[in-house]
Formats: structure tokens, sequence, C-alpha cells
């Protein structure tokens, strides 16, 4: 197919319904309103549901309720929206009906602003509302890899009947690139959903869909068997982007726009003659900790590049555990770091360990 200046909300919302999403219920907050108004004009011509609810509450308790008919169903919002929906979350992955979400992030705490930021990371990477679930999470640096993403995104959510985040931030929904849309799915019949789901009883037993154990030994029994399920899909989804991390002797690890700024700096650095490399992480839940510990038996140091005050550093001081030393650069409040900022980073973490080997060439 022939690539088309698409903007970013309106490439996601395209793609999802090219995956097949049957159904879209939301509230408009910039800056992903466009994702909305997209579904509220292609749903409908399809023959398929959009509806505009009355709050964020009311859209995701929607789709949990769509979502339990077994249709491909999702919402987006953006960050102080997606608080509001964490309530609902939490029922749906004690449920286990599959759900897609994309988060467009702003700048916060509280209502904040319209302007890209990565503040999200801990409450959508580490589940969000209450008890033990996790969500699978996608960090997009493109437009084409938001519309890629979110088309998979239906896939995983219904492999592993569990909630699937599409986690970008307000550049990526606003900003036009070229881009390749997939190809259209059709919508799956009523008669083809899955066995779980409640589409009538006519001629079987009825199905049920709850997230209520009142026993605590059958809450723990049900807990158990989602923990099993998070490490199925540890063992398999771990996804990453890396660039030059052959020969580094330095590594950058940013998601998402930060990964994207960041990979200019590194290009930049390489051709001053820093070895340096970066690894970006495209599943943030499973996180990439072991390539990142192997990354850590390689190099002398890392820097690490947020759009926040540091909540992805947590899960690399994790990997890492305490091997090399590691820098941070964050911006925050809705301020997108520059590559030249990225790039002064990486030589001042070359400067503080310019007399030390690396790993590497310590074991040799």
């Amino acid at each position: 197919m022939t690539k088309e200046m698409l903007e970013g909300n309106v490439a996601f919302a395209e793609a999802a319904v090219r995956a097949g999403c049957e159904a879209y219920f939301g509230y408009p907050i910039t800056p992903q309103t466009e994702a909305l108004e997209h579904m509220s004009r292609r749903l409908p011509e399809l023959g398929r549901v959009f509806l505009q609810a009355e709050s964020e509450v009311a859209a995701i308790n929607m789709v949990y309720g769509a979502a339990s008919a077994g249709a491909r169903v999702m919402t987006s919002s953006s960050s102080p929206g997606v608080s509001l929906m964490m309530e609902g979350l939490s029922y749906i992955a004690g449920s286990e009906v599959p759900v897609v979400l994309v988060d467009v992030m702003r700048g916060g705490p509280g209502l904040g602003n319209i302007a890209p930021s990565q503040g999200d990371y801990n409450q959508i990477v580490k589940g969000g509302g209450h008890g033990d679930y996790r969500p699978i999470v996608l960090a997009p640096a493109t437009v084409q890899e938001l519309i890629d993403l979110t088309y998979e995104a239906f896939d995983l959510a219904e492999k592993y009947r569990c909630i699937t985040i599409v986690l970008a931030d307000g550049n990526l929904g606003q900003m036009m690139e070229p881009a390749e849309l997939p190809p259209m799915r059709p919508v799956r019949r009523v008669e083809d959903r899955p066995a779980w789901a409640l589409t009538g009883a006519k001629g079987r037993a009825p199905n049920a869909i709850s997230s209520i154990y009142i026993d605590p030994a059958e809450e723990e029994v049900f807990n158990r068997k989602l923990q099993a399920k998070q490490a199925e899909i540890e063992a398999r989804e771990v996804r990453t982007r890396e660039l030059c991390l052959d020969d580094a002797e330095l590594a950058v690890v940013a998601f998402g726009t930060a990964g994207r700024i960041a990979q200019s700096a590194v290009k930049t650095a390489r051709e001053a003659g820093v070895r340096v490399g970066l690894l970006r992480p495209i599943s943030l839940y499973p996180y990439p900790y072991q390539r990142i510990r192997e990354l850590a038996s390689q190099v002398k140091g890392m820097l690490v590049v947020e759009m926040n005050s540091g909540q992805m550093l947590d899960d690399v001081r994790l990997a890492v555990e305490g091997r090399v030393p590691i820098r941070f650069y964050g911006r925050m409040g809705g301020m997108v770091p520059m590559p030249d900022e990225v790039h002064d980073e990486i030589l001042a973490l070359q400067a503080s360990l310019s007399q030390l080997a690396s790993p590497r060439e310590v074991a040799q």
C-alpha cells in the first residue's frame, strides 16, 4: 500500500477500524480528540458502533460491557481521562476480557496542560487500578509504529484476554508524517466470537463474567491464574528497537518520543566518534530487563532519557543491579528534550567514565 501523510490520532483510530474494531466508546480530551472525531465518522458509515459517553467513567464501563459480549472494542483518552478509567480497567482485568486503550499522554499531575509528556508511565505500566494485574503496554515512537502497534494490540488483547495499552504522547498524537495503513480486516460475526463471550445461551449453559470472588481462597486461585498468564506474557512478548549497540561503550535507554529524540543524538555522537548506542523499549510491560542486564555487562554506563522525573529509570536500575553507573536526563510538565541536550548528556556521561574500562574489556 502507498504511504500517505497521516496525523497520529487519526492514524491510530483508522488502524483500529482496520483491525476490526466493532465499537468505540470515549469522551473528548486534548490532545487525542481527533481520534474520537475520526471514529464518530468512520464507525457509523461502516455500520459499527460509536458512542460519545457522558464521561470517561461511563466510557470505560461501556467498553467493559461490549468486551464481555466478545466484541473487538476500544477507547482512547489522555492522562486525566485515563486516571478516571482506572476503576473500570481494574474490573476489566479482574474479568479477563480483552480491551484496547490508547493513552495519548499530556503534562501533569492534576489537570496539567495539553503538552506532550511521559508522566503516565507508572500509572499505566505498573497497573494503575487496584489488584495484582498488569496490562500489556506498547510504546510507539513514530506514526507508523502507532498504527502498527494499535493494529496488533487487538490480537494481543484477545490472545491473552487482557488489557493492551498503546502508550503514546501528545507529540505523536498531533504530528503528521508519511505512514502506511494496514489492510482492512472483516468484522467478526457474532457466531464466531469466543466461547466465553456473553452472546446468548440458547442451546448451551450460560456464561458468566465477573470479577467478584467473595471467598479469599477463590480470589487467590484466580490471582495465581493471572500471575501465570503474566509470566507467559513476560516470556513471549518482550520487544525492543536497537541502534548501534554492537560495539557500544555507552547505552542510551529511552522510549517513545524521548527515544526518537535520543536516536538523533546517538547518531550525532556516533559521527563524532563516540561509541554509543540506543535501546528503545517497545514493550514497557513486559519490560526488557534481560536485554538491559546484558548491556550492563558490555557498556561502561547508561543514560536514561524521559519526559518525566525518571519513572522508567527505576526499571533500568532494577535491570542493571548496580553494575554500571546510570545517568538520567528528564524534562517535565510538557517540556520536550532537544537532541542537542541529549547529545550533551551523552558527552557528559562519556567524560565521567573516561578512565574506566568497560565490563567487556575487563572480561578480556
